[in-house]
């Protein structure tokens, strides 16, 4: 056996790029399709891990900060990073490729092997983890290679988004359909129960996470495509297999022993990580009691022992120590080395229900309801006290000040939104109130929260302190997207100049939006 899960773990190991991830990860002596499917339950753990594949490059030295959750301390590139608005072309790469040789690699041998006839209840589940997976991609990149990824070695034709999360809505449907007839037929059984880092197998939580993955795909699209948001978002929350509800629910990877939690690892033991001036600065104003949670207070004497972050974009200094002492997340207890990395959770679902009310959308339920369940859901899955906190209708985010450099100080792009809910209040206004409580719950998923922010612009976030992109990106309205790698210009360029014809109105560049991030009112 332990030859077998090798095998595959080799296979997740491999590297290249979407044009040639097949013939890459081909083994002459490969196991017969029997083999294959027969070792499965043991392999699904590789896999999932697979989904924070390259973490630091591929979405701490971006989206997290671009998100306000994350700071890096450190000069990188010289001073010219992801963070100010330099793209560094070998960073992003790894958010591009590792989803392909790591995952639709995989789940393409997957499929060859028969498993969608043969075991359709762990298709089921190889078919989730490749729509979780490769939705954080097209959502970083754009249009992306999807329905022939892995059918060429010489040239692989991008899909337009629109088309990518149209497949990713047909997947979720096999996914659902193949796991409720397992369900049916086998109840209590868990075939995947030694391997499945997630759910220990258990495919009544698969079902949840499945309709509660469809709801966040369809309300990111709500700009986009209002009548598919709607009717599929509707299908969700009607769907009798249930949403994710309660922290028990939540979708993290639990650790087998391979890898440390990345955020402990970036952060204890690199020292390459810092918390955000954006979300502490909402958390001081609301006095937020999960901040000990998150974040230990600064080291830094300047800081007075307050929570403080680092300002997106900011000039850290070249020697790498000025902002070392700001807070760092909380690697004491949170993130530990041995600690689970989320994917998904019960809290964001209750958000979504909240902002699909406020739509007025079929199945949500009351949007006050919702928006407090959310709220009192993260204070459980976080280990936290309430208290009064739903009731303030006073506490506003806290204007940022640099100790360091007043130039960074920032009491102007301050949200007035307060934590209390306001049935009087504008939809805008709900909406704003909805995705800020959001954005503080799904910590530290920053790739999720960067996503909202494009899609709605909350919460409030502190535009970058210096942008280098040459006027590529605005300040002011920040980062949209990660341009394509180099690599994909030189191995597959007819493809992705292709696709690049189908970003909406714009270049290749961190300033072009996507499909589904359209420039218009949120109602």
């Amino acid at each position: 056996m332990q030859k077998i899960s090798s095998y595959i773990l080799a296979a997740l190991l491999l590297t290249g790029c979407t044009k040639n991830f097949e013939k890459d990860n081909t083994n002459p002596s490969s196991l017969s399709n029997q083999q294959t499917i027969s070792i499965l339950s043991t392999a699904f753990g590789p896999l999932e891990q697979s989904i924070y594949a390259d973490y630091q490059t591929a979405q701490n030295l971006n989206a997290d900060a671009y998100a306000g959750y994350f700071m890096a301390p450190i000069y990188f590139n010289g001073g010219q990073n992801d963070a100010n608005y330099f793209m560094v072309d070998g960073w992003n790469v790894n958010g591009f490729k590792d989803q392909y040789n790591q995952i639709m690699a995989v789940v393409k041998k997957i499929a060859d092997a028969g498993t969608p006839t043969a075991r359709p209840d762990m298709w089921a589940v190889a078919l989730l983890i490749q729509v979780e997976a490769m939705d954080r991609v097209t959502d970083r990149f754009g249009p992306i290679p999807y329905s022939k990824a892995g059918t060429s070695v010489t040239s692989v034709a991008y899909d337009s988004q629109d088309t990518v999360y149209s497949l990713f809505f047909r997947q979720i449907d096999t996914a659902v359909a193949n796991l409720k007839a397992y369900i049916a037929t086998n109840p209590g059984s868990k075939p995947l129960a030694t391997g499945d880092l997630i759910y220990g197998g258990d495919y009544t939580e698969w079902l949840k996470y499945a309709n509660s993955l469809r709801l966040r795909l369809a309300m990111r699209i709500v700009k986009a495509d209002a009548a598919t948001a709607q009717a599929q978002a509707e299908k969700a929350m009607a769907d009798p297999g249930g949403l994710l509800a309660t922290p028990s629910d939540d979708a993290l990877i639990a650790q087998s022993g391979t890898r440390p939690n990345d955020i402990w690892l970036v952060t204890a033991s690199w020292g390459n990580n810092n918390m955000n001036a954006a979300l502490l600065s909402y958390m001081n104003g609301y006095n937020d009691p999960r901040r000990p949670a998150y974040a230990a207070p600064a080291t830094d004497p300047a800081a007075g022992g307050k929570y403080i972050g680092i300002r997106t974009g900011v000039d850290v200094g070249s020697a790498g120590t000025l902002y070392a002492g700001f807070s760092v997340p909380n690697t004491t207890t949170a993130f530990t080395q041995t600690a689970p990395q989320y994917i998904m959770t019960a809290a964001e679902v209750w958000f979504l229900k909240a902002e699909a009310a406020v739509r007025g959308w079929s199945g949500a339920g009351n949007a006050q309801t919702d928006y407090e369940n959310g709220v009192q859901t993260s204070f459980t899955q976080w280990k936290a006290t309430i208290g009064n906190y739903l009731s303030d209708n006073t506490s506003v985010e806290e204007p940022f000040t640099d100790p360091h450099n007043s130039l960074n100080n920032d009491s102007t792009d301050v949200s007035a939104i307060t934590i209390a809910w306001d049935p009087a209040a504008t939809q805008e206004q709900q909406l704003e109130r909805i995705i800020t409580q959001k954005w503080i719950a799904i910590f530290p998923d920053g790739q999720e929260a960067w996503a909202d922010y494009r899609r709605t612009g909350y919460p409030k976030l502190f535009p970058v302190v210096i942008n280098n992109s040459g006027g590529a990106i605005s300040t002011s309205g920040q980062i949209r997207r990660l341009p394509y790698p180099s690599v994909e210009y030189t191995t597959n360029g007819t493809a992705v100049n292709n696709a690049v014809q189908s970003l909406l109105g714009g270049p290749d560049n961190g300033g072009t939006r996507l499909w589904w991030d359209v420039n218009k009112g949120n109602f």
